[in-house]
């Protein structure tokens, strides 16, 4: 398999030891699954099982950044407990992967399963010097020296002004005073009224976001893992600063092979994002009655790494080719399905080319409806590689 690696800027292959390894940063449980997450996962729920059909165990680790500010914010604004609506929305968005047949990862980490984890590493990180904590009495935050490593940067290659943009508009607190440098990332946030918090020996407080997935990682899979994924808006800060956070303790080597990021996907021409409120969630669609594999194949039309439209069309094509598809895997017999699956399994290969991979079932159903064909196992051995590559039952 071949994927696009962000850092290096060119599709490389992937070359896994007989389990591969893979990280893919998960939701903050605030909001129900919409369909940009939903992209991204079943962008890397493809790669789990390109891998496996390679003959390739998978050791797949997924966090839940289910402590943040935005969970706390919401959960406030709706008069609950953060905890509760973090659990319902946990089991909702595996729910809503469960109907999408995403495979589930091995490990399901949350970042308050992985408190102890962190506290290990800011610990270790304040020892080498690459993080410092504030000089503030009230609230000694801890944070990373952005420059802790020689190599800082090399993930996203973008310039400083780059950088200090979108640290500020993706969740960064550049103005905070006390920081060696705007864009010195939070480690460790030092305990506030009515904020969770945990002990540790540099004071009581809570993970920051980068080191949380960090930590997971590195425990689990790391270094050096073969593939670090999520949409494109995470390529910096949150992967830039895990990466270097996890780099500054293993000098000299990557924190992941492959740094994969799927393109995010728009409605009306604008990103879906909670802020907008302009969401087409799984679980609606899901309620009213839309099958889960007219989803993938709507998001599969177009190529992981491009950012694209959903829409009505968009649905409507996924689920005139889903019938096509269905009604061809129900026929009789069919045209020869060896190459039509040989196709499949290249482009899939060629870094996750779905519009080519659908073109080529397109092709033999369409063959098969019109003109039929003499093999009996056909439309069987079609429907299975369509079942396991492309995660879509006929």
């Amino acid at each position: 398999m071949r994927l696009f690696d962000t850092a290096d800027g060119q599709v490389r292959p992937v070359t896994p030891g007989p389990t591969a390894t893979m990280y893919v940063c998960g939701i903050t449980p605030y909001d129900a699954t919409h369909l940009g997450h939903a992209a991204t996962y079943l962008a890397f729920d493809l790669v789990n099982r390109i891998l496996r059909d390679g003959g390739h165990a998978v050791h797949y680790v997924q966090n839940t950044t289910d402590v943040d500010d935005p969970l706390f914010e919401r959960a406030d604004r709706d008069g609950l407990d953060w905890r509760e609506l973090g659990t319902r929305e946990i089991a909702l968005y595996r729910e809503d992967m469960a109907a999408l047949r995403v495979l589930p990862p091995r490990d399901y980490i949350g970042a308050i399963e992985s408190v102890g984890e962190v506290v290990e590493m800011v610990d270790k990180l304040l020892a080498c010097g690459a993080a410092y904590a504030v000089d503030d009495a009230q609230f000694p935050d801890i944070y990373f020296r952005h420059d802790a490593t020689e190599q800082f940067g090399y993930e996203s290659g973008y310039d400083r002004a780059t950088m200090d943009r979108l640290f500020a508009e993706r969740g960064g607190d550049p103005a905070r005073p006390g920081k060696h440098d705007p864009i010195d990332a939070l480690l460790w946030r030092a305990a506030r009224p009515g904020e969770p918090s945990w002990p540790a020996p540099f004071g009581e407080g809570r993970p920051g976001w980068h080191i949380e997935c960090a930590a997971i990682a590195l425990n689990r899979i790391g270094p050096e893992f073969d593939i670090q994924g999520g949409g494109s808006d995470l390529i910096y800060p949150h992967h830039e600063y895990s990466a270097a956070h996890a780099e500054a303790l293993v000098a000299g080597r990557r924190f992941a092979r492959h740094y994969v990021h799927a393109g995010l996907i728009a409605l009306d021409g604008k990103k879906m994002s909670k802020s907008r409120g302009n969401l087409v969630f799984v679980s609606t669609l899901r309620r009213t009655g839309v099958d889960p594999a007219a989803i993938r194949l709507g998001l599969f039309a177009g190529h992981y790494r491009t950012d694209r439209e959903w829409s009505d069309a968009v649905l409507s094509e996924a689920l005139s080719r889903l019938d096509t598809w269905k009604r061809a895997a129900a026929l009789a017999s069919g045209p020869d399905a060896g190459d039509t699956i040989a196709r499949l399994r290249q482009h899939l290969a060629d870094d996750l080319d779905t519009p080519k991979a659908l073109a080529a079932v397109d092709n033999w159903a369409q063959q098969a409806l019109e003109y039929g064909g003499a093999e009996v196992s056909a439309p069987a051995a079609v429907a299975l590689a369509v079942d396991a590559l492309l995660g879509i039952r006929l």
